[in-house]
């Protein structure tokens, strides 16, 4: 049925309700005439008549006798914190009813008085049990109003999805492009210093300039890609062809780390899966500049197979993690760069989960880190 209305009571700052409930009337009055010069008072000569009251408003604490005519106090009880779980129940009970009020207790009474009460005793329990009665109201509202606020927060969350994973889109954009767009920078410084000893041209520099203005194009096109895939994530799906990692890494290589010998290439030389030849970029990319931006001076790529399955491992001799930090690092947010983003290994095992594969990584201190990734192979084209 609920609790009824008005939960607060009309704040502390009103005489708090008390309902006495007792067929005789003598006694009936007597108490509610000892708790008028505190409190609220109201009266019921029947249960039926209690819980009518109880529904249409609610009290602070309810005096109820524990034998009564159709319908006794422990009966009563049960119906009435149908109505209002939060409301205090003091039990009156007379000689030889101990048993009775406590199972009254059990049943879910607050207290019980002897029949008939020490004024004192029932002033001061009438009063505690109402404060008592008024704190579980309060402690009620705040747990009501914090699930509605959780409801409404996953309402606009729910709303909003779109503009949140929009908002991750673009950090993420931000961090791989990072990579390929200083690339275009530190290449382009070398074409100009190329470009000044064009005055003594000879073939050679002309086609180390060649070379150069190669390798500036493949990154800008890959910034080119980075942009309009973030641009149309919402409405386009990569495309999955068939794709030979090994030939992946080797590019990455040359591109975004000028062909550095401190990443080494070892293996089967040809690992072909079905995915998108962009991401998989991606992939490599963040590994291997975590790797040599942690300090490794050496990277091993090494492709297996076993069955269907292709095995990509990626270890370098850098100072490793601890077992907190690999959780940290794999869960997104967590870095040790000063202008990390600490998103490279989530975007790494989020890629690879897109591609049917496995992610896996070792760490340990001093000793380097090793990343494991399996892919289901593919026919080769």
């Amino acid at each position: 049925m609920g609790t009824p209305t008005s939960p607060d009571l009309e704040g502390a700052a009103k005489a708090p309700r008390v309902l006495v409930v007792d067929d005789e009337y003598g006694p009936r009055e007597s108490i509610a005439y000892t708790l008028s010069s505190n409190f609220a008072v109201e009266t019921a000569d029947r249960a039926v008549e209690a819980l009518r009251k109880i529904r249409e408003q609610a009290y602070h604490v309810v005096v109820l006798d524990i034998r009564m005519p159709e319908m006794d106090g422990i009966k009563a009880l049960e119906e009435l914190r149908k109505i209002d779980p939060h409301v205090s129940v003091i039990i009156l009970t007379g000689y030889g009813m101990l048993s009775t009020a406590q199972q009254a207790m059990v049943a879910g009474a607050n207290q019980y008085l002897r029949k008939p009460p020490d004024v004192g005793e029932l002033i001061d329990a009438v009063r505690h049990q109402a404060e008592a009665a008024q704190l579980r109201r309060q402690q009620a509202k705040i747990s009501s109003d914090a699930v509605a606020l959780n409801q409404a927060l996953k309402k606009e969350i729910d709303a909003n999805q779109p503009q949140i994973w929009q908002a991750r889109a673009s950090v993420e954009l931000v961090h791989d492009l990072n990579n390929p767009l200083t690339v275009v920078i530190g290449y382009s410084a070398l074409m100009v210093e190329e470009a000044r000893k064009l005055a003594e041209i000879n073939p050679q520099d002309g086609k180390r300039l060649a070379d150069y203005a190669v390798i500036v194009e493949k990154a800008a096109e890959y910034c080119h890609h980075l942009s309009e895939n973030w641009r149309l994530a919402s409405r386009k799906v990569s495309e999955f062809v068939p794709t030979n990692l090994v030939g992946i890494v080797e590019e990455v290589k040359q591109v975004i780390f000028f062909g550095t010998p401190a990443v080494q290439i070892t293996g089967e030389r040809e690992a072909w899966i079905k995915g998108a030849r962009y991401e998989l970029m991606r992939i490599f990319q963040n590994l291997l500049k975590n790797a040599i931006e942690a300090g490794a001076s050496k990277v091993v790529v090494d492709f297996s197979s076993k069955g269907t399955l292709y095995t990509v491992t990626v270890s370098d001799d850098g100072p490793g993690m601890d077992p907190d930090r690999v959780h940290r690092a794999l869960h997104g947010g967590f870095t040790t760069k000063e202008n990390g983003t600490g998103l490279g290994l989530s975007i790494c095992r989020h890629l690879t989960g897109s591609h049917g594969g496995q992610f896996e990584l070792e760490s340990r201190l001093g000793l380097g880190t090793t990343v494991r990734l399996t892919f289901p192979g593919a026919a080769a084209t």
